[in-house]
């Protein structure tokens, strides 16, 4: 097991999707759904470091305060 609690045989299974918007640098996050239902999340540039786990109401609520705007005042 690594230091996210997730078993290293689950985190092979797992199919890990980068947004289309992902730079050719790989500076981006990924996502997988896990078998329970819930959503993996690693930082691209280390597929082999830290994976944290969110239900799919925490991704719902992020995704929908990304796309309603709520965090645009980060990137300027």
């Amino acid at each position: 097991m690594d230091g996210s609690g997730i078993s290293d045989a689950l985190r092979s299974g797992l199919v890990w999707q980068k947004s289309r918007r992902s730079n050719p640098s790989g500076n981006c996050v990924e996502m997988a759904e896990l078998p329970t239902g819930e959503i993996a999340v690693r930082n691209s540039r280390d597929p082999h470091g830290a994976v944290l786990v969110y239900t799919r109401e925490e991704v719902e609520a992020f995704v929908g305060g990304a796309k309603d705007g709520d965090f645009d005042h980060m990137l300027v």
